[in-house]
């Protein structure tokens, strides 16, 4: 490859969610030894045990290569189109044995930064999904169907006590005492640390693990006029006088509201504003309730996971593509009519990104919640969250509001945000 080309592989990686949150190298020079290692791995395993069943979902992605042909012409092209000093898949029947090898692994701990990778598949696909076929491919609806069943099936695995093996005080497990800071583990509920694997009956309970109240007491409890952030994380933008339809895919990736809320409330919430944050993977992935009130909707929208908006590729001082997420992810749609007739309505949506396996919504239509409520959570993966507010409803907190693309701003849940106007 020639410098230039590199340098847009550079720009592209650093402006990724995986890097921006801390779920993958902070150098890019740490990808290729730990696909190269993978690689080892898959090709060990298929020696040792030749006959072993493919798992169920990853062999329905075998048999939608077999009968689509433009599936399978668009995954060709894109393990073809990674560059040959980047390339680590050879071919089809590869990559599933490495989606096989995948799905039957928990993510280990990395105290090292330079070869940090928390999330297997994204990596996995890193260079795929940077060539032209490969955007197109993670656009392709059947291949995203097939995509999102593997993810389930590795959620069901991390749900399971099989991969407990990880939440260890080893070298490369989550208990270990450099995890433990990272992690910021004393702020969270831990079972039993007398107990095996602390307590925790699976990976995923370890991941979206409680926090203690006290870490995240609820700003002014009895004040409905001030309303709080749903979840931990980094402010990404705040935007205002949103319209009803926009192009979401340009590069400044203006919110699109009939796309983000598949079609619910728009007029509700147009000219409205829509406050949005990432988490990274240190962060509490619950959420709760920004105000008090009744709920309106609740529903998870199906959705992409892997496609990146292509126009964010030069933008190295970027977060990736958090405005187009919501627009096409996978997401969820909690609608909460406040109290408070000034702030009027609130719509929550929380967003898978890349290696999310499930968005659980802990609340129903006609449920009342109250602030500072936990109303649900992600499982392993990576995560964003926008709130859409109606139009001249709320005045961002100063210590928000003067949020610029080029600082980093962090929220915690149940920190003031705004007030009702």
């Amino acid at each position: 490859m020639n410098a230039f080309e590199e340098q847009l592989l550079d720009a592209k990686y650093y402006a990724s969610f995986g890097y921006q949150a801390g779920y993958w190298p902070d150098d890019r020079q740490g990808v290729l030894p730990w696909l190269l290692d993978l690689r080892e791995l898959v090709h060990r395993q298929r020696h040792a045990e030749p006959d072993r069943l493919m798992a169920p979902a990853v062999a329905s992605l075998a048999e939608l290569f077999d009968r689509d042909g433009v599936v399978r012409m668009y995954v060709e092209r894109m393990i073809h189109e990674v560059p040959k000093t980047h390339k680590t898949v050879d071919d089809l029947h590869d990559l599933i044995a490495h989606l096989d090898h995948i799905v039957r692994t928990a993510p280990e701990w990395e105290n090292i930064p330079s070869k940090r990778n928390f999330f297997p598949m994204s990596m996995l696909f890193t260079y795929m999904m940077m060539t032209e076929a490969g955007e197109a491919a993670f656009r392709n609806v059947a291949f995203n169907d097939a995509i999102r069943e593997i993810l389930q099936a590795w959620c069901t695995f991390l749900d399971s006590p099989d991969s407990r093996y990880v939440l260890d005080t080893g070298k490369h497990g989550w208990l270990s005492p450099e995890a433990y800071e990272y992690n910021k583990l004393y702020e969270f509920v831990i079972p039993d640390r007398n107990a095996k694997y602390w307590g925790w009956p699976s990976f995923n309970a370890f991941f979206h693990r409680e926090i203690k109240p006290s870490e995240r007491p609820i700003a002014d409890p009895d004040d409905p006029k001030i309303i709080v952030s749903p979840n931990d994380g980094s402010v990404y933008r705040i935007a205002r006088g949103v319209k009803p339809q926009d192009q979401f895919w340009l590069k400044s990736q203006p919110y699109s509201l009939r796309d983000m809320l598949a079609g619910h409330d728009v007029e509700r919430f147009e000219n409205g504003d829509v406050f949005q944050s990432y988490l990274s993977g240190a962060d509490y992935h619950r959420w709760h309730a920004p105000v008090t009130g009744v709920v309106e909707h609740a529903e998870v929208i199906d959705g992409l996971m892997f496609s990146n908006l292509a126009s964010q590729g030069n933008d190295i001082k970027g977060i990736g593509s958090q405005g187009y997420y919501t627009a096409v992810n996978t997401r969820g749609l909690i609608i909460i009519k406040a109290d408070d007739p000034a702030i009027g309505t609130v719509c929550v949506i929380p967003v898978g990104i890349t290696e999310i396996s499930s968005i659980t919504i802990e609340v129903d239509r006609g449920e009342r919640v109250t602030k500072g409520q936990e109303i649900g959570f992600f499982s392993y993966g990576g995560s964003s969250l926008a709130m859409v507010f109606q139009p001249d409803a709320v005045k961002f907190y100063s210590v928000i509001a003067p949020y610029t693309p080029d600082q980093v701003v962090p929220i915690q849940v149940n920190c003031q945000i705004a007030t009702a106007n």
